[in-house]
Order: structure tokens, then sequence, then C-alpha cells
């Protein structure tokens, strides 16, 4: 680490009293996130890129995170500065940090799932999922709660919360005109059942690597960067999608929706759709990031996921949806 980049660092530590900590980096993408070791404990510092949130937002965040802690969930609990403030701005830059959360990840994207009983993990995975939900809807949020929305105009309308889709610069002719055409037809799905699709707040991001195991029963969720408002299939779709190539993907869904429905009833009429759906933001979350190191390749496989799951689904109807 440069002096730099450590001189940075131990100034965003200095509200919490920790500049002569241990720091080892762990990822960086939305947030840089680095793993704070100290004799009071282990924690996560978080830097927040900037512009992605508005300071209201990421303060939402951290006051949800609580709630679902204090409601029994297994997340990263907001650490409060020494001036009692959840989110502090230091030279600019919003900082927060965050209990560290012991266990190892589900899974690697694009790696095979290395787990003992895959089914059991998945089904324990769909119930704490339910959970979740359930204790969202059980929250009093405060007036000022502000998060994104993954609704049809997050999903499908003219700016998607992650970006056209449809304007991605790789697409070729054909692929352009499947995905506008799905974008109708899609549109006019969820439109006709707008009014029964559990819809509430969600993670929006349940992908392998922010699912954590803790010894053989607990199961923890991290990243709540882009959690808001949405259909309770997005959370599940996302699940999915992210282990669609895995040999015994018959069971693991099996397993995933057995788990939810034991815990809280929900429609799956549509959650084919929504698997669909939550490919198609990965095309468009990639755009403004095609210059970063590996991206055309990930534009590649993202394009062509979101392809094969969007071939075959009915054109738009001509008429208007009732």
């Amino acid at each position: 680490m440069s002096a730099a980049a450590g001189a940075e660092l131990g100034a965003a530590l200095a509200p919490w009293g920790l500049q002569a900590a241990g720091l080892s980096f762990v990822a960086g993408r939305e947030n840089r996130v680095f793993r704070v070791r100290s004799t009071a404990g282990d924690f996560a510092l978080r830097l927040k890129r900037p512009g992605y949130r508005s300071d209201v937002e990421l303060l939402s965040e951290l006051q949800w995170l609580e709630a679902m802690h204090r409601a029994g969930l297994h997340v990263p609990r907001p650490v409060p500065s020494q001036r009692g403030r959840l989110l502090e701005s230091v030279a600019g830059q919003r900082v927060d940090l965050l209990s560290w959360l012991p266990g190892r990840p589900l899974g690697a994207s694009r790696e095979p799932l290395a787990l003992a009983d895959p089914e059991a993990v998945f089904h324990r995975l769909g119930r704490e999922t339910a959970r979740l939900h359930d204790a969202c809807d059980a929250w009093v949020r405060p007036a000022d709660f502000t998060r994104c929305a993954w609704d049809i105009d997050g999903l499908l309308g003219e700016a998607p919360v992650w970006g056209r889709f449809w304007e991605n610069p790789a697409l070729d002719a054909p692929t352009r005109r499947l995905f506008e055409d799905f974008r109708a037809a899609a549109t006019h799905t969820l439109l006709q059942h707008a009014e029964t699709l559990d819809y509430g707040l969600i993670h929006a991001d349940l992908v392998r690597e922010n699912v954590m195991l803790d010894g053989t029963t607990r199961i923890g969720m991290l990243d709540f960067d882009d959690a808001g408002f949405g259909f309770r299939l997005f959370d599940l779709a996302t699940t999915l999608l992210k282990n669609l190539a895995e040999p015994s993907y018959p069971s693991l869904k099996a397993a995933l929706l057995a788990g939810y429905t034991q815990v809280r009833a929900l429609d799956l009429e549509l959650l084919e759709l929504f698997i669909a759906l939550r490919a198609l933001t990965y095309v468009g979350w990639i755009v403004p990031r095609i210059g970063e190191g590996g991206s055309e390749a990930r534009n590649r496989r993202f394009i062509e996921s979101a392809r094969e799951l969007c071939r075959g689904y009915p054109a738009a109807p001509t008429s208007a949806p009732d």
C-alpha cells in the first residue's frame, strides 16, 4: 500500500478512532471495502463510490441494516462514529464502518459450487430470504427513508436502475431487436400482474459472494448497496440466475423455493420472467464499466446469457394492456 493510500485510509478510520488498526483490501466495485483488524474487533470499512448514491440513500441503507440486525437477521451492523454518526464525510469521501460478518461465501461466480450438501444450504437460503422479506414488511421505516426502486420502470422503463440494456453498444441488430421485443412483452406482463405481485424492500443482489455461510446452519447476507424496493421474485431470480450452470440446478431451485415458501407464501408464476429480467440488468450495468479490465469478456457473457433467456418469450401484444 502506498503512503498516500495509507494516509487516506487512516483518515477514513479517524472518526472511529481506529487509525492504527490493520487493514486489508477486500473488494472494489460500488464501494472500496477493507477489513479492519483492531483490538476492538474486526470491521468492514467502506469508502463509497462518488455519485452512486445520495447521502440520504446511504443513511437509509444503514438504518435498514440496523433494523434487520434487531429483527434477528445475520447482516452487518452499522458502527456509529465517535460523534454518533453512521455515515461520515472525510475529505469529501463518504465513509461508513460495519461489523465484520464471519463465515465464508456461498461460492464464487463461474466456479462450481463446493458444498457438502448444496440442497440443504439452498433450502436455508430460501428460508432466510423469506425471513428478510417478513422483517422488511414489519419494519416501520423512517419518514425520509429513500432507496432505489426495482419496479416496472426501474427494470424496463426509460431510465432503468442499471441502465438502458437495449442500448448496450456491443449488441448486434438481431439481439437488440430481441431485447426490445422482450422489453415490450415483459412490460405488458408486469402491468397485467402489477396488483398481485409481492412488492416491498428486497436485497436485490443475493449472488454467491453476498451470501455468507457461518458454521453449518447460519446464513448471512452482505452488500445492501443495490437494495431497495422491488418485486420479491427478483431476489429469488438473482440467486437462481447465478446458479443456472450448476448440474444440480433443478434440485437447487426446488430447495430454494421450498425453503422460501415454508416461511412465506409467494406466487411463482412469473419466476422465469424475472430470471430473464435479472440477466438483462447486467447488460445495462456493464455499459459505464466497459473501460475496466476484463469488462469486454464479461459483457459478452452477460449478453449471451440474457439472449438465451429471452429467446422464445412471447411477442408483445399489439393492443395496450387493460
